[in-house]
């Protein structure tokens, strides 16, 4: 599709930017709408995925057909299945006449599902059958009816992760996701953040009357690296408060910090802190497994040579360094921790559990006397890093008793990554 055909869709749905990725979702829109295909439009609250649907009717052959959006999220669970099909006379109590659903209704034409992955499970499996049969039956009657209508879909949630859940029947999400068609977020089209805070500065410039706020170059770079949690909405409601709230109609960064909430701000991965000079931070999980690693190989070489300075009824010159990862995930009554030092440092038996309870471990379990010790020359078979993260994460459930949020708080990852984490590596 050409840019110039592009930038007339924009035109006339009103859609700001340039991001290729934009440019993208619309480009399919367009080439999907004269099909009958079902389509799936996935993307975060806020980010404009109500213009979609209306691209893909008006370029289809169904464009002067009924066009019908329906908020499933926003309809009591008791009357979805009345407002989608409708009912007859004496179907339900208050049912004091025949009704016609929006299925009915937009017969020949266009129905947009808004927030579909709120629907009950008793309406998708009606729907299903709209998807695949073309027909329905009223609340109430026993009279099948057909029904020609293009379904086009849209929610905010992960709809696979809504599947595995059982929230979301897998047969109608594919049914349903014939073609998907995904809309940026607004942090993802950075480009574009500034055009919009100018169409929508001048917009409520005309509307309240008053000259359009402008931005400082220090505000523009902060508006940009914004994490926008809300995307294009809240961008327009920051804007409508800071043109009518201030006298000042250039807006400097400082101005601008007070309008944007301060815990909404880009979170990255982070297992750990320090402060001062030392702070640090870590962009992806295998990151933070390396460091768990390397801190962990330090702490060995520390306990190796505490325990030979005991055996060799030598006072400890040193002290083990501190655990930069939760003390939950290193228990000692799991962990056996074997020296690299020669086998003729350990006296007898009797010695390594006279170690053992020195270092802590009041639960010694005798069974570890027959235990193997490693000369200098013998290796030991490493973890892997799957090993690494599968102990971590089955360690710190065990500490919080399967609470996942608790755990997720303390390996300082998200909830969705834990659960995700936790079907992979298969931890009950």
């Amino acid at each position: 599709m050409q840019q110039s055909e592009i930038q007339s869709v924009k035109q006339r749905f009103g859609i700001i930017g340039t991001s290729e990725l934009l440019n993208r979702a619309i480009d399919i829109a367009v080439q999907v709408a004269p099909t009958d295909l079902s389509v799936l439009i996935t993307g975060e609250s806020g980010v404009g995925k109500e213009n979609f649907p209306q691209i893909i009717h008006y370029y289809s052959h169904r464009k002067h057909g009924p066009y019908i959006a329906v908020n499933c999220g926003a309809i009591p669970e008791g009357t979805i299945d009345s407002e989608l099909f409708g009912h007859e006379k004496g179907s339900f109590t208050g049912a004091t006449a025949d009704r016609k659903g929006y299925f009915e209704v937009a017969d020949g034409g266009t129905i947009f599902l808004d927030e579909v992955g709120e629907l009950p499970l008793s309406t998708q499996v009606r729907l299903l059958r709209v998807l695949e049969a073309g027909e329905f039956i009223k609340v109430g009657s026993s009279k099948t009816q057909k029904t020609n209508v293009r379904v086009v879909a849209a929610s905010n949630l992960n709809m696979i992760q809504a599947t595995r859940e059982g929230r979301f029947r897998e047969d109608l999400f594919y049914r349903l996701n014939t073609v998907p068609i995904a809309i940026p977020a607004l942090r993802d089209r950075k480009e574009d953040i500034v055009l919009l805070f100018r169409k929508f500065a001048s917009d409520f410039a005309e509307k309240y009357r008053m000259p359009a706020i402008k931005l400082t170059e220090d505000a523009k770079l902060m508006l940009s690296n914004y994490y926008w949690n809300g995307n294009v909405r809240q961008l327009k409601n920051i804007t409508e408060q800071i043109s009518v709230i201030e006298q000042q109609r250039e807006i400097t960064a400082q101005i601008l910090r007070t309008y944007l909430p301060k815990d909404d701000i880009e979170r990255l991965p982070a297992l750990f802190t320090k402060t001062g000079n030392d702070q640090k931070t870590f962009n992806s999980e295998r990151e933070i497994l390396y460091q768990v690693l390397f801190d962990m190989k330090k702490d060995m070489n520390d306990l190796k040579k505490l325990v030979h300075d005991i055996m060799s009824n030598q006072q400890p010159d040193i002290q083990p360094s501190e655990s930069h990862f939760p003390s939950s995930i290193l228990s000692h009554k799991d962990t056996f921790i074997t020296s690299a030092t020669n086998g003729n440092d350990f006296k007898s038996d009797k010695a390594s559990r006279e170690t053992a309870k020195f270092i802590g471990d009041d639960d010694y379990d005798e069974s570890y006397q027959d235990a193997e010790v490693y000369n200098d020359s013998e290796t030991q078979k490493p973890l892997t890093l799957e090993d690494m993260e599968r102990q971590m994460i089955k360690k710190t459930l065990e500490k919080h008793r399967g609470k996942r949020k608790s755990a997720a708080d303390e390996l300082q990852i998200s909830e969705r990554t834990l659960y995700r984490k936790i079907k992979e590596y298969g931890i009950e």
